[in-house]
């Protein structure tokens, strides 16, 4: 049976099984606009919707913008605060009566360029960046996660970056991609400062039309745009997820609950 990725992201749920040992997806990706508000009871229905565009299914990843700690998820910087503290792999787990793991979206985006794309066999420290709603980061020691750091919420000019660099910023300011990249630029060399990786993997939406602003920016570090564009976050999901059903780390707790068919496993990873 396939592992399904299910993307939640600011506009929209997106998923699809995967194919875990080529990172491609099986079929045709499935997308529903993310409910407003986009409140636990809602989303969660979003997800259902996903998952029930396809057949059988062995388990599910998920991803959720903002952190994640034993499947529970502690932040909501883009979706609604009723998120703050919920169980999330649990409610997931429950509703598709499957085993879930639940990963922040943009770790989740990273496994899958380390893994497939464009941070594959590179050794040190690799950061991926996902600009789109907001700033997502994940960051790799050769090939290891370092699970929900918040990069994108560092302060620049003031304010918080991704009020600042986000592609939502460039698009609600009407910023030209020279302006924009300024900015971009100006985060980038912080990040350098702070951490000095040996490669940056910038991602989401904006990175289809990196030829308009990756040459644009002056910073020491190597660049690239991410590979798997809009899948990314989909095929870390699933890999998460295969990853959790043999990791003794997992948090795998049988929750029988009226109306849910069999018993439901919660995985978290944090």
């Amino acid at each position: 049976m396939a592992i399904l990725g299910i993307d939640i992201g600011g506009s929209g749920v997106k998923g699809a099984p995967v194919d875990t040992v080529r990172g491609e997806l099986l079929a045709e990706r499935v997308r529903v606009p993310t409910p407003q508000p986009s409140d636990v009871a809602s989303v969660v229905e979003a997800v259902a919707e996903v998952a029930g565009q396809f057949g059988d299914y062995e388990r599910v990843g998920v991803t959720f913008p903002g952190v994640v700690v034993d499947g529970v998820t502690r932040t909501a910087a883009n979706v609604d605060k009723s998120w703050i503290d919920a169980p999330a792999a649990r409610l997931f787990a429950d509703r598709l009566g499957k085993p879930v793991s639940v990963l922040n979206d943009a770790d989740a985006a990273g496994v899958a360029e380390v893994a497939f794309g464009a941070g594959h066999d590179q050794r040190g420290l690799v950061m991926m960046l996902t600009f789109g709603t907001g700033i997502g980061s994940a960051l790799f020691l050769d090939g290891t996660l370092v699970p929900n750091t918040e990069f994108g919420h560092l302060e620049l000019d003031g304010k918080d970056a991704e009020l600042r660099a986000s592609d939502r910023a460039r698009e609600q300011e009407d910023l030209s991609w020279e302006k924009w990249a300024g900015r971009v630029q100006d985060y980038l060399r912080h990040v350098e400062m702070l951490l000095s990786p040996r490669l940056f993997i910038v991602g989401g939406g904006v990175s289809k039309k990196s030829d308009k602003w990756l040459p644009l920016l002056e910073i020491r570090t190597p660049i690239v745009p991410a590979t798997l564009l809009n899948n990314a976050g989909i095929i870390g999901a699933a890999v998460t997820a295969e990853q959790a059903a043999g990791h003794p780390g997992a948090v795998q707790t049988r929750a029988d609950r009226p109306g849910v068919p069999g018993a439901a496993f919660a995985g978290g990873e944090g």
